[in-house]
Parts: structure tokens; sequence; C-alpha cells
């Protein structure tokens, strides 16, 4: 099997400037890179010439103090902005992916705003992958969407073809456990694989989850997407790439 390994700027050489991240990602043997929201912040044409043709995989919409506004009450046309400002940096940079970050309530209704921002995108933009993540309540306690079969509904109430999961197998486990069962479950409904050490958060091969039998699992199931590395290194990134090594 070949595997897609795509370095999310986000959590990797979080030491580093924005742009040189970017170089790091390169240097290290990285063909794609994901990234949060730096792009929004940084002049887009340095991005492009430091990305120098390099695929991106995803970027994040706006997260702010609240890890984003798509189901919050009061914030709807800040969510509109935030999505329409992603989607611009997305096209310019041939970003393949938008997360839509709900933000953090227990507001019941927050559930009909994130819908209702969702079926936005998806008509704003169709050439454009709409996704939503499940973040375990120990990663961000209070975060909206927390589980994957919350976030399976809600993609199901807006019926777009263009609005998919984030299948973080650590928020995954620590949130509900039966990483595979679940993800069989929810195939087609998943847009995009990020993984990390369970439990730990550090490399993925530290922790309780097994990437030699699920990265395999996954693909014979059917999932032909790249896997997100979104782990905070024990070390330098470069000192812990013995596990991705072992994959290629």
């Amino acid at each position: 099997m070949s595997y897609a390994f795509s370095a999310n700027l986000g959590f990797l050489w979080k030491e580093l400037p924005f742009l040189e991240r970017i170089a790091a990602a390169k240097a290290a043997g990285f063909a794609l890179v994901e990234f949060h929201d730096d792009a929004q912040r940084t002049d887009l044409d340095a991005v492009r010439e430091a990305l120098g043709g390099t695929p991106v995989v995803g970027i994040n919409i706006r997260m702010g103090d609240t890890n984003g506004t798509a189901a919050l009450a009061g914030k709807e046309d800040t969510a509109r902005t935030d999505i329409g400002a992603a989607v611009t940096v997305a096209r310019a940079l041939g970003g393949a992916a938008v997360h839509v970050l709900s933000g953090r309530t227990d507001d019941p209704a927050g559930t009909q705003r994130l819908i209702a921002r969702l079926d936005e995108a998806a008509g704003l933009a169709p050439d454009i992958t709409f996704l939503v993540e499940p973040i375990s309540p120990q990663a961000i306690p209070g975060y909206f969407l927390s589980t994957v079969e919350q976030a399976a509904d809600i993609l199901q109430q807006v019926g777009r073809e263009n609005v998919k999961i984030m299948f973080d197998c650590f928020h995954v486990q620590r949130a509900s456990g039966d990483v595979l069962a679940r993800f069989h479950t929810h195939l087609p409904l998943i847009g995009h694989v990020q993984i990390a050490g369970g439990l730990t958060r550090a490399e993925p091969d530290r922790g309780e989850l097994n990437y030699p039998f699920l990265l395999p699992a996954f693909q014979d199931a059917g999932y032909t997407g790249a896997f997100g590395c979104e782990y905070w290194p024990e070390g330098t990134v470069e000192e812990g790439l013995g596990w991705r090594d072992a994959f290629l």
C-alpha cells in the first residue's frame, strides 16, 4: 500500500514563523500540507511562493478565542464572513477543503445555526469540500461538536455532497472509542482523516492507537485520501519521523 501524509502546520514546527513551517515541511519530505488559519493573516503571494506548488489539503476558517463561530448565537454574520474569507484563501492557494469550526457552546440551537452555515458554504463554493470535525471534550471543553454521530446527523440534515466529516482518530478515541468501527459506519461521510498518538497526541507511533493496523484498514475500507499529521512532536519533528518512514 502507499500512503499520502499531509503536514499539519498548525501543530508541526510551531516554533517557526508560518512561512518557515512550509519550508520545513518540504525539507522533511512532506508532499502535502494543511493549515489552521495562518494563511488568512499572511500575504498570499508570499504563501504561494513558499508553497512552490506543494498541494494544500485544507485550511481552517478563522478560529479566534472561541474556536470558530458557526454554531454560536449572535455570530451568524461573523461566521459567514470567516467562511467567505477562508474560501477566498483556499481558492488562491488551490486548497481542496475548508474546515468550518463550530465554536464553544452548549446551546441546542447551535445545530440549526451550524446546518445553515454549512448549507450556505456548500452553495457558495461547490468546488470546495467543507469539513466539520468532532473535537473531544478533553481537548477543547465545551466545543459544540464532539462526536462522529453528532456530525453525521448534521451532515445528513445539510444534505450536500461537498460537506464531509474530518475524522481525527485522536478525538474519536478520546470522545467515543471504537475508532475502526466508527470509521466503517461513517465512511461515506468522511472527507479527511487526521492522525496522532492515542491519548498522548504525540507522534502516531506513541500511545494507544495502532496505526500500522488502522491505516491499512482505512484504505481497505475504501478511503483514498491523505492522512493529516496533526500531532505535538515530543522532540523536533525531524527526530520523530521514524513512524512515517516506516510506512513509506
